[in-house]
């Protein structure tokens, strides 16, 4: 094992933050995630570099020592970055990555060729997969890196936010809420829902929120659970129900004039989508390249 920069780089985070919580939540990453990577940088340097308290977290003198050869550390990635990225168009060579459905089928293709263009001498081969398929190969070295909804929890991989979604209430045109623009959370939920099976990544958000805002998930009248994002358009197309999903994944159908995207008032449900790769190895450039192309391509207005 050895220092790598993601370690100094979430290390710095918590020092400048001030908070595991804080640091977790800049990083986009969990924060036993944030914890587990500062107690093996600890481990592995023998010494303590944090005094944890219900307050405000502090340097121990080690903490203190290391922490600008953390900030050099960055600085010198980014100028690392910065130098070589006039030489990025020139890449070439074979990319193979998987993301998940939402992602792959929805978010990857109108992306994909202004990459190409870009970049005309890389070769993309996508993989869409769940996300437990997604980690096996990479795992077994069948994938550079995979796209997927939520972090993975997995102790050979690192995953990092890559691109922020949001989810938006999606009705059919001609329901009773349609051409309304914005609508009270109470007032929908009082509608039947189409929704994607339980453990969906799209699901989980909406749930998550919804019970936050105080919502109990069982007066939700759920009249379909399908399996896809396409079958669950169908269903809301045929007049079953509502849903929530990723305008991404309803622009052609609203361009076609069959459903409609709508706001709810004070509530939002966004999302990120992270990269996973394996921490024993350095992503190829092209890899890099594209995950950079990736971050600067916004999918929120």
């Amino acid at each position: 094992m050895a220092i790598n920069y993601h370690q100094l780089h979430i290390f710095y985070t918590v020092a400048e933050r001030g908070s595991f919580s804080a640091a977790a939540q800049a990083l986009h990453m969990t924060q036993p995630a944030v914890t587990m990577q500062i107690q093996s940088l600890e481990d592995y340097l023998g010494c303590k570099l944090l005094v944890r308290s219900t307050k405000r977290i502090e340097l121990t003198e080690a903490g203190e020592t290391l922490l600008p050869f953390a900030h050099q550390s960055m600085q010198l990635i980014r100028e690392t970055e910065q130098a070589m990225s006039r030489f990025t168009f020139m890449l070439e060579g074979r990319l193979q990555l998987g993301a998940s459905l939402t992602i792959g089928e929805y978010v990857l293709p109108r992306l994909l060729g202004p990459f190409g263009r870009q970049y005309p001498h890389i070769s993309i081969v996508l993989k869409v997969m769940n996300t437990s398929q997604i980690v096996d190969e990479i795992v077994n070295h069948q994938l550079n890196f995979g796209l997927v909804e939520a972090p993975v929890q997995h102790p050979d991989l690192v995953s990092e936010a890559v691109m922020e979604d949001e989810l938006k209430l999606i009705v059919p045109v001609g329901h009773i809420l349609s051409g309304r623009g914005q609508v009270e959370l109470e007032e929908v939920v009082s509608y039947p829902f189409v929704l994607r099976e339980k453990g969906s990544g799209t699901r989980q958000v909406m749930e998550q929120e919804l019970e936050r805002r105080g919502i109990d998930l069982g007066q939700i009248e759920t009249v379909m659970e399908l399996g896809s994002t396409g079958a669950v358009k169908s269903a809301v197309e045929a007049g079953f129900g509502l849903t929530m999903l990723s305008p991404s994944s309803v622009k052609h159908e609203v361009a076609l004039g069959l459903m409609e995207i709508l706001d709810i008032k004070d509530v939002t449900f966004k999302r990120q989508f992270y990269s996973v790769h394996l921490k024993s190895a350095l992503l190829p450039v092209s890899a890099v390249t594209f995950l950079t192309f990736l971050r600067e391509h916004k999918l929120l207005p």
